[in-house]
Order: structure tokens, then sequence, then C-alpha cells
């Protein structure tokens, strides 16, 4: 009763039907965040909306309350009222899912529509009828030419995360389905950042929106952080040793690790768990079902660290989370925010942990001039330090034994032991079996330190100054005055120079089959979890495509990308090499 006392004081003040304040006390939510009290008035109100609210905000029940407002819960075979436009399929299915909680008491029918999933099986989803529709453009876009998706119903057109379906290249996907949908619809848009793009959007489609910017709290003037920043400067090869030792000494008694892609996550989960670790993956490639269970041990305290990418750890809130490990530098330093704004909360203190490879550090320095705090490097502990943390961790061990009842159970075999040893050496024997138990006995090796001055590192490891030189040749690059064999054009701009090494991926479609850049960025991105951002040139032939894609994650999107489809095509996807 206090909870929906709670509620009604809160979420009723909003305007909101009596189903959805049942559904929100059943899930235990008490107060609007910031960006639900202030959007979601002027949403039931029926007015178009342009909010600037990072991920985290709550802005996902922000948009689908509004729309729950619009159900009529009485038709056998409904028509859509809504459709939700997303940059992923992670969030495709997440928006879905929170759709479905809010809205059981109205029986609402949503249905998520995206590419990797067969479009037999979305066509039969929608002629079955439903309230709303949670898609990909490119995919919702295949629907709207096959006429398989109704829009003569649509009364709101949400565009969630504007800012991303940019980067990855929909803004033609986007515009033509806002052209295709009714002109006195409802436009609701929100975005992390407010580029001059999503502007343009805005002028274009929106009539006079109510615009809401919901700023992140900053720590005050005078007072300490409560959460500890701190980054590595580390070789990609040995990242994740560094970030095993690292662990090792900090020592956290639940962690959250963010990786760029699903390869890096199940690999690293793989790597982890091999040094003693109780290591569990999460990502877009997991059912429901596989993530409940990976979040039921998280939560339980049976795992001690969660692997994850972003898009799947989003809305995920552990109680007795210590530390944050971010694998990778964020490429967006609003992303970097949110993932160490998972600590540090309800004055506890916490932890973040940034591993960054040398080609990273300018993001590093985008993200200090955001957060307005320098992130000191730190040197990867020695093999000495992570020995001698070994040691007091077995220390602890033993006086916590020591402190506990029942030793006596064992005295006969101190008893037999005794005759032919000391009780120092029955000792010294028992401590190296404990010790064995609970720590990692593999070989360590020392890791270059690039957190010294460049000509201190070359004296101390001309392995690492190879491997650095190796990184920064632009041989495998495309050179801004090369040009493109067989014909074609790049038609996308590549990244700056010094970035990462990048290689080259065969497409089997090209122009001839409707192919274009923004397809191809869309369909790695989604499927691969590799950023838009980080795809660099494109070249759309008649027949074919090159795209270039950072090298690391070549093997991981060739994997990602073998049974999926560009544009309802299956596509021949290989590594591709200059033939000259």
């Amino acid at each position: 009763m206090e909870n929906e006392r709670s509620v009604e004081s809160g979420f009723a003040d909003l305007g909101l039907r009596t189903e959805l304040l049942k559904a929100l006390s059943g899930l235990g939510y008490e107060e609007p965040t910031p960006i639900q009290r202030e959007a979601i008035p002027h949403l039931v109100a029926g007015k178009d909306l342009l909010g600037q609210a990072a991920t985290g905000t709550g802005k996902t029940a922000a948009f689908a309350l509004p729309i729950l407002q619009l159900l009529d819960a009485d038709e056998d075979r409904p028509s859509p009222v809504a459709l939700v436009l997303v940059p992923t399929r992670e969030l495709a299915m997440q928006v879905s899912e929170a759709v479905y909680k809010y809205g059981h008491d109205l029986r609402a029918r949503c249905v998520p529509i995206y590419g990797g999933q067969p479009i037999g099986r979305q066509i039969d989803a929608l002629r079955r009828g439903c309230h709303v529709v949670v898609a990909t453009p490119g995919r919702a876009l295949d629907h709207i030419r096959k006429n398989t998706l109704e829009l003569d119903g649509i009364a709101m057109v949400v565009l969630d995360e504007a800012d991303e379906m940019l980067d990855m290249g929909f803004a033609e996907d986007l515009e033509a389905i806002l052209e295709a949908t009714p002109k006195d619809r409802q436009t609701v848009l929100f975005s992390a950042t407010m580029p001059p793009r999503i502007d343009a959007i805005a002028r274009r489609h929106q009539r006079n929106p109510v615009r809401v910017t919901i700023e992140r709290s900053t720590t005050q003037a005078g007072t300490s952080p409560l959460v500890k920043q701190t980054a590595y400067l580390i070789p990609r090869h040995h990242k994740a040793a560094a970030l095993g030792r690292i662990l090792d000494i900090e020592a956290p008694e639940a962690a959250i690790v963010f990786c760029r892609t699903r390869g890096e996550v199940d690999q690293l989960t793989e790597t982890l768990n091999g040094r003693g670790y109780r290591a569990e993956a999460l990502h877009g490639g997991m059912d429901q079902e596989q993530r409940d269970r990976v979040m039921g041990r998280v939560r339980a305290g049976t795992a001690d660290l969660l692997i994850a990418t972003d898009v799947a750890a989003r809305g995920l809130d552990i109680d007795h989370l210590t530390h944050v490990v971010n694998y990778d530098v964020p490429s967006a330093p609003e992303s970097y925010v949110h993932r160490i704004g998972r600590v540090g909360r309800a004055g506890r203190a916490g932890v973040a942990i940034t591993l960054a490879e040398p080609r990273e550090q300018r993001q590093l320095q985008n993200i200090e001039r955001l957060t307005k705090q320098k992130i000191p490097f730190e040197k990867v502990p020695s093999v000495d330090a992570l020995r001698a943390r070994q040691m007091e961790l077995t220390t602890e061990t033993m006086r916590e034994a020591l402190a506990t009842d029942g030793l006596e159970h064992f005295e006969s075999v101190l008893r037999e032991l005794s005759g032919d040893f000391s009780v120092e050496q029955i000792a010294l024997a028992a401590i190296k079996l404990a010790h064995n138990a609970e720590q990692s006995t593999m070989d360590e090796v020392e890791i270059p330190d690039l957190s010294q001055p460049r000509e201190q590192r070359d004296r101390r490891d001309p392995r690492d100054r190879f491997d650095r030189s190796e990184r920064n040749d632009r041989s495998s690059r495309f050179g801004r005055d090369e040009r493109p064999d067989r014909g074609g054009r790049f038609e996308r701009g590549g990244r700056g120079r010094g970035g990462p090494v990048m290689a080259k991926l065969y497409v089997g479609l090209g122009r001839k089959a409707g192919i274009r850049p923004q397809d191809l960025v869309g369909a790695i991105a989604n499927e691969s979890g590799i950023s838009g951002r980080d795809i660099g040139d494109i070249k759309v032939s008649d027949q074919f495509s090159i795209v270039e894609v950072p090298g690391d994650d070549v093997e991981n999107i060739l994997r990602s990308m073998k049974h999926a489809s560009i544009r309802g095509k299956k596509a021949n996807i290989r590594r591709y090499r200059d033939e000259r």
C-alpha cells in the first residue's frame, strides 16, 4: 500500500491511466526520473518533443508510457499506433520488453523487427496485429516497401538514440520512413547529443517541438568524487593479461567489464575463467532466458565478473558493484560517464579502471574535458607486486581459517604428521596448499609500462617499440590519394591518419542489388556490435562492395555476418586483399 501511494503521488501527477500506474507499482517504481517528469506530460498532451538525455536516465519509460496511453485494449486485431526507431537489434529487444512490462494490464502487443531475423516470421507477427512496432531503420524500410507494415494508424513516431542512428548511416532511411508516416503524427526525438543534423531533422519533421534537456549531475565543488578513476596504457596484445593482473590486485567484490564487441566479450570471459575468476558473458547474441540466468548468478554473488557490451548492459543495476572496467576506451565520452556512474551510488565508493591503447589517448583527453577531471595513468602491477598481493590474500585466508571453529577435527592429521615433520614444516605445507588453491599459479611475464616517457620505454622493451611502429604503419590503410581498383569510388570518409590498423572486407553485393554505404554500416554495426564510427572507407561498385573495418575486429565481424542479410539479401563476405 505504501508503494502504491508513492507511485500515485509521483506518476499519477503526470496524467497516466490507471492500468499504467498499477503496472508501475507492481514493478516497484516510486518516483519518476527527471526526463520522465519533464517529458511525459507533454507527450500525453500530444505535443512533439525534442529531448536530450543520455542512456540510463529512464527515457525508455518516458516515451513508452505515453505510447501505451494511446492504446485501445479491446481490439482483437490492432493496427500499430506507434513506431519506435532504434539503432540496434539489442535496443529493439530491450524497448519491446519494456513496452510489454508496462502494458501488461492493457494486453499491449509489441513486435520488434530488425535485421538478422527471418523477415517471414516478422511478417506473420505483424499480420496477427500489434499496437507498437519497435524497429531498426533498415528493416522498417524493408517492411514499408513490402507493404507489410501498416502505417495509416500511426499516431506517434519515436526516434530513440537519434545521433547513434545518424552515425551508423541511417539518415536517408529515417527521412524515407518519416515521409511515409501520416503527416499529423506526433514526432518524438531523443538523442544523447544535439549535433546540427538532429536540429535539421527536427525542423523538417516536427511541429513546434517542446525541448527538454536533462543534464547529468556533477560533483559539487570542494567535494571528492566517490569514484576513483585510473587508466593504464597497454599494448593491445598484453591487455587480457594486464586486466587479469589488475583484478588480482584490486580483488573486486563485483565488477562489470565493458567490451566493444560480442567476440571480445566471449574471448575475455573464457580467458578470465581460465585465470580462476567466475566470469559471465552478456551480449546481444543471447536470448532473454540466457540473460536472466546470467544476471541471477551475478546478483546472487555466484559470479565475480560480468563481461558485457554497452547495449546489453543497459538498464542493469547491481547493488554490490564495486568496480567498472573499460576494456576499450569508449568512443563517446558520454558512454564513459554512464558506465562509471554504475558505481559510487548511495554514498558508496567505487573504482573505475580504463585500459587504453596508445592510439586511444586522444579519446581519454576528450573524456577528461567532458568530466573536467584528470584520469591519472598508473603502472601495470609487476610480477613481484602480484606475488606480494597473493601472499597478502593467503595470509588473510589463513587468519579467517584460524578464527573459525572446528579445527579440532583435524588434530588426528596433525598427530599423524608430527611424528615425521616439525610443526613449522606442516604449517608451511598447509599454507602452500591454501595458497595454490586460492591464487593463480600461471607463469607471469612483465608487461611493458607505456606510462613512462617514450625514450625510457624504447630502451627497456624493443619488442614493444616494434609493435607500435607496426601498428602505425599506414601501408595497410586506404591512402588519401589511393585510387580504388576495379572502378567505383569511396563513398564515405575514412578514419584519420594515425588511427588503428584497418582491414578490408569484400561484400558480394553492390549497387545493382540496391546496396548503399549506410546499409553496410548499419548491418555490420548491428550484427557485430562495433560502433558505426569505427567503420572506415566504403566503396560500392555495381556487383560488390569493399568495406574498411578495424583489423582487430575482422574475425568477430566475419563470424557475426556469416548468416546475416543486407537489405534482405544474403551476402558473401570475406577478407579482401588488393590484387595489383
